[in-house]
């Protein structure tokens, strides 16, 4: 049996809800206050709606609910419209749960896979719709939010490592050994170096306004000697600036 005769792939929306659990639906002002303000009054109850029931398993919703939220700063430069984030959110967060990529297609776009079995295409043409959406910038942008730094996902096996370099400094046989050791344990866990901050608060004089500087000097000079040979000060005050261009 094909992936794509899969019951559970034909019936995205079978209900996998666990017993007396229940995802709370969002309103609309938080799916407002979720989102930049030029798309807040782009939300509608339709929209919020189907984004309280893309999943029946109550965890499921409230995990896409979650990654609708902590991933909207994508939208700020405003490439996407919002449907296509809700959308994209969506097919994230079933990858994230161990779905494949055609499982979580079809989960985030039901009529759609219903409407292309429906017209007979081939699981070869399906399939590569779903991989020209797994390869768009919208999904990858998402998963790009979500991946761990390796740092955090790794942090046991730094301490394991700090323990064996600990351990050879302490007890090897080998003066070369442990003065290796000692060292690696010196250069990880040296306290981080403060980083000073230098603010320069000089500002560089444009060549126009030099020029407009020296110029400004000249007029003055040059009132200064109108006034010492006789010219009334209230005629040098009327008189007009005008700059000629070479």
């Amino acid at each position: 049996m094909s992936l794509f005769d899969d019951p559970e792939v034909q019936n995205p929306k079978k209900d996998l809800s666990l017993q007396g659990l229940a995802p709370v639906p969002l309103t609309v002002e938080e799916v407002q206050n979720a989102l930049p303000n030029h798309l807040r009054s782009s939300v509608t109850q339709g929209m919020v709606d189907n984004l309280n029931t893309i999943a029946a398993d109550p965890i499921m919703a409230e995990n896409i609910k979650a990654n609708f939220v902590g991933y909207s700063a994508i939208l700020k430069d405003g490439k996407f419209k919002t449907e296509e984030y809700i959308n994209a959110v969506t097919y994230v967060s079933f990858k994230l749960m161990g779905f494949t990529n055609i499982e979580s297609y079809t989960r985030t776009f039901p009529q759609r896979y219903a409407n292309l079995v429906a017209k007979g295409t081939s699981a070869k043409d399906i399939s590569g719709y779903v991989s020209a959406y797994n390869r768009g910038k919208l999904p990858n942008l998402i998963m790009e939010q979500s991946l761990v730094p390796t740092w955090v996902l790794n942090q046991d096996l730094f301490q394991k490592a700090l323990n064996v370099q600990a351990d050879l400094m302490l007890n090897s046989n080998s003066d070369k050994v442990r003065t290796d050791a000692a060292n690696s344990l010196l250069v990880h866990l040296k306290k981080p170096e403060t980083k000073e901050f230098q603010i320069s608060m000089e500002t560089n004089e444009s060549a126009g306004i030099k020029e407009m500087r020296n110029m400004l000097g000249e007029l003055a000079k040059q009132q200064q000697d109108m006034i010492k040979d006789g010219a009334k000060t209230i005629d040098i005050a009327a008189t007009r600036l005008v700059v000629t261009e070479q």
